[in-house]
């Protein structure tokens, strides 16, 4: 169906209500969306209390973890109202929620043709009868909860972090074996384990031609890891974005288009300034390796994180089966990341064989250094990263000894490296470069830079 066909059929989506379920291991929280005038979702999200539940701004924080939860699905349909039924926001609330619908969405509306840019296009109100929610305060939180993947971003964080002295504790949702293998190998033996499940009325409606596509995911673990950390008393939610993930994709109607959206520092900021004014005055959210290129991440990788080579899987395509499927623009970066760092026979051992003298990866690494129609819409490196990792990576080939594969001869003459000069600039940037607009709190940023001149030895 087209676009013009659903908002006809669907002009609102309320965000109904929510109900809180709460038991002696932990919290259960459905929420009711409708999708007017006969479609109903009840997705639902179970969270565990490990020490004892803080009830302190319950209400408020289930309330926004349905808004958040409603993005994907409100997508279905694009409608043109969203009425938030289940609570009060104020203006500046709804100016910051249209501003995510809008944002987080880009790459769905660049996919699906969708022309965001009307001034009608999507209007939120709410129910003005409700008494607004604040922010919250507690003065017994303390400790980190970090966010796992089960990629080798949050492999580093888990290891860095785990040679400090504070509590600690990790946070995985609906868990990918990779995830828990993460924690697990970093020595966090008994994470939180969060299970969202989605309303299957969802899957249904993509069947039958509704609109589908990429949503704002890191956004959701951002409430959410606050509420989390809410339930049980940490003060900080640390995630594990890089500087890259800032750069986006392709411009569309007048809009960057961004993947990685709500990985940005864009979007971290945002989202920290709308947490400490209407969620928690004390809970801070930010990311460990903000200050740091996807690169100099791969290279602490190559130093802090041998345990994981077995179990860490950056491969969306292979989630299901924990593998990595070693055709895809993930992998392809993932290898194209690590392989200046790790190696060979390191490199064997994670990845089965040479990614590079596959024709399908070699695709995928000629949209990564910018000689595609646009950097493939996955979670990657900068096009300049990728273009140093080729040179760094035919600079090792050639000091081994190796025939450097045909994909990397043809990439290294249609870019013009030149060997020593990219290669001295990469070494620069990968000892220097510093991103200094990171929310990172002081202790941290020593801890990191620590971790970063012991990685380099």
């Amino acid at each position: 169906m087209v676009i013009t066909e659903l908002r006809q059929k669907h002009p609102r989506f309320v965000y109904e209500s929510y109900d809180l379920n709460r038991r002696d291991n932990g919290l259960n929280v459905q929420f009711h969306f409708t999708l007017e005038p006969n479609i109903n979702f009840t997705p639902s999200v179970s969270i565990p209390i490990v020490e004892g539940m803080n009830e302190r701004g319950i209400e408020n924080f289930a309330f926004h973890l349905g808004l958040i939860e409603a993005v994907s699905y409100w997508k279905v349909a694009c409608p043109q109202e969203l009425f938030v039924k289940a609570g009060n926001l104020t203006d500046h609330q709804i100016e910051w929620w249209h501003d995510l619908f809008i944002h987080g969405l880009g790459e769905l509306y660049y996919k699906n043709g969708i022309d965001f840019t009307p001034t009608d296009f999507l209007s939120i109100t709410s129910n003005r009868d409700h008494a607004p929610l604040s922010a919250v305060a507690s003065t017994s939180a303390a400790g980190d909860l970090i966010m796992v993947g089960g990629g080798k971003d949050s492999a580093v964080t888990l290891e860095v972090l785990g040679e400090t002295e504070m509590r600690r504790k990790a946070l995985v949702l609906t868990p990918i074996q990779s995830a828990l293998d993460n924690a697990r190998v970093a020595g966090y033996e008994d994470p939180i384990v969060v299970q969202r499940t989605m309303d299957p009325v969802l899957l249904d409606l993509n069947k039958q031609g509704y609109i589908n596509g990429h949503t704002p995911f890191s956004a959701y673990l951002g409430f959410l890891g606050v509420f989390v950390a809410s339930l049980n008393d940490f003060e900080n939610v640390i995630v594990s974005n890089e500087r890259g993930a800032t750069e986006g994709n392709v411009m569309y109607r007048g809009m960057e288009i961004n993947h990685q959206y709500s990985k940005s520092t864009q979007f971290e900021k945002l989202f920290r300034e709308y947490s400490a004014k209407y969620l928690s005055e004390n809970i801070q959210y930010f990311s460990f390796l903000r200050p740091l290129y996807d690169l100099q991440v791969s290279r602490l990788f190559s130093a802090y994180a041998t345990e994981h080579d077995e179990t860490f899987r950056s491969c969306n395509s292979g989630q299901k089966e924990n593998a990595w499927c070693g055709n895809c623009a993930k992998c392809a970066f993932v290898y194209l990341s690590l392989f200046p760092f790790i190696p060979s026979d390191r490199m064997k051992n994670i990845f089965g064989d040479d990614y590079f003298r596959r024709a399908k990866i070699g695709e995928f690494i000629t949209d990564l250094v910018g000689l595609g129609e646009n950097k493939p819409f996955e979670c990657v490196g900068t096009i300049d990263e990728s273009k140093l990792a080729v040179a760094l990576s035919i600079e090792k080939y050639r000091r081994e000894g190796v025939d450097v594969p045909p994909l990397l001869l043809n990439l290294e003459q249609k870019l013009g490296i030149s060997e020593e000069t990219t290669v001295q600039d990469l070494q620069r940037r990968l000892s220097e470069e510093w991103g200094d607009d990171s929310s990172l709190p002081p202790t941290y940023v020593h801890i990191l830079k620590d971790a970063l001149r012991k990685g380099l030895k």
